[in-house]
C-alpha cells in the first residue's frame, strides 16, 4: 500500500507558489444553513474560483513546479471536466500548449470553456482510451499531468484547507466531496495537520461511490459512473489518495442524486450561489449527519464548483418534478 506523501510543508509551498494566481475564495457563517442544521455552519465558496472549481489551484501549483524546458514540451491530461477547464486557464494564463484528451459524452458547455480559457481538445470514445492515448503523448514528450494523482496537484489543493482554517478558526467538521479523491486528500491533510481533533467527511454520490468501493475492496476499483454528478465521476481511486481516505476521514457519506439536486437550487435560492450536484452534494451529506454532532459544533461545507450549465439545472429540476 502506497503511504500518503503529501505534507503541511508541500501545502504551504504550494500557498505561497500560486499566491495572486488564484482567487482567495470568501468564507462565512450562514445563518439560513446553520438554521436548517442545527447547528453553526460556515460556507467556502469555491465555486467563486477562477475557472468555475477548486481545479486552478493544483494546477498552477503542478505547472509552477516545473522546469521551463518541461513546460516547453507541452502539457497532456485527460478530463472532460473541471480539471480539463482548469488545465485550459492555467495553460492560457502561462501561454504553454496544452492538449485536453475528452471522452466524447462530455457535454459541450465543458469542451467550451476549455477551448475558450487555452487548451486544445481531442475527443476519444471513453476514459480508457483517452488515458492509452495520453500515455501515447507521453512517449513523444509531453508532459502528463494527472487529474488527481499527483502531490503537487494535491497539495495545491490542499491551500484551500488552509484559508478555511484562517478565515474560521473554530471549524469542528467539515464535509468535502470525493472525485478521484485529490481534492479530498490535500484539503483533509490540510484541515488534520493544522487541528487533529477536526473530523472530515468525505461525500460521494451514488454512481459515482469511487472511494466508498475502493475502501470497501482495500484497492482501488474501477467503476463506470452514472451520477449526474459528473465531475465526482472518476473511473478510479489511486492508492496515493486511498491512502489519505484512511488516513483522514471518519467516514464517506453516500447520497442520491435527487435530493443533491434540490439542495443545488435551495443553495442558489437562498445563498444566490450557483453550484454543481458535486457542491450541492455536501450539503446533503451534512443534514444526515448534524443532529448527531454536538450543539457547539462549527460545521463546514466546501461547495467546491459551479461549471453547471443553467440548461443542466433545468432539466434536472424538470426531472424531478417528473418523478
Amino acid at each position: 500500500m502506497t503511504a500518503f506523501d503529501v505534507t503541511l510543508s508541500d501545502i504551504e509551498a504550494a500557498r505561497d507558489r500560486v499566491a495572486g494566481r488564484i482567487r482567495r475564495t470568501p468564507a462565512f457563517e450562514s445563518t439560513e444553513v446553520s438554521a436548517r442544521l442545527g447547528r453553526r455552519t460556515a460556507l467556502k465558496m469555491e465555486a467563486l474560483q477562477l475557472a468555475g472549481s477548486f481545479k486552478v489551484r493544483g494546477v498552477f501549483n503542478k505547472v509552477l513546479t516545473l522546469s521551463e524546458e518541461e513546460r516547453g514540451r507541452g502539457l497532456v491530461t485527460v478530463s472532460g471536466g473541471n480539471h480539463a477547464i482548469a488545465v485550459g486557464r492555467v495553460a492560457g494564463t502561462l501561454g504553454l500548449d496544452a492538449l485536453v484528451l475528452m471522452p466524447k459524452v462530455t457535454p459541450r458547455f465543458n469542451i467550451e470553456l476549455t477551448t475558450k480559457y487555452g487548451a486544445r481538445v481531442e475527443l476519444c470514445d471513453d476514459a480508457s482510451e483517452a488515458f492509452a492515448k495520453a500515455e501515447e503523448y507521453q512517449n513523444r514528450g509531453r508532459l502528463f499531468v494527472h487529474p488527481y494523482d499527483d502531490p503537487a496537484i494535491i497539495a495545491g489543493h490542499g491551500t484551500l484547507g488552509l484559508e478555511f482554517l484562517d478565515d474560521i478558526p473554530d471549524l469542528t467538521h467539515v464535509f468535502v466531496s470525493i472525485g478521484g479523491g485529490g481534492f479530498m486528500s490535500g484539503v483533509a491533510s490540510a484541515l488534520k495537520a493544522k487541528r487533529p481533533s477536526l473530523t472530515v467527511y468525505g461525500v460521494e454520490t451514488t454512481g459515482a461511490q469511487t472511494m466508498t468501493e475502493a475502501l470497501k475492496a482495500d484497492r482501488p476499483v474501477t467503476i463506470r459512473p452514472t451520477s449526474i454528478a459528473r465531475t465526482l465521476g472518476a473511473p478510479f481511486a489511486t492508492h496515493r489518495t486511498l491512502a489519505a481516505a484512511k488516513l483522514f476521514l471518519k467516514e464517506i457519506v453516500l447520497v442520491e442524486d435527487e435530493p443533491a439536486i434540490a439542495d443545488l437550487s435551495w443553495i442558489l435560492q437562498t445563498e444566490k450561489l450557483l453550484c454543481e450536484p458535486a457542491a450541492a452534494c455536501v450539503l446533503t451529506a451534512a443534514q444526515r449527519i448534524a443532529p448527531s454532532l454536538p450543539e457547539d459544533s462549527v460545521i463546514g461545507l466546501v461547495l467546491c464548483g459551479s461549471n453547471v450549465s443553467l440548461d443542466d439545472v433545468d432539466a434536472w429540476r424538470r426531472q424531478d418534478a417528473a418523478s
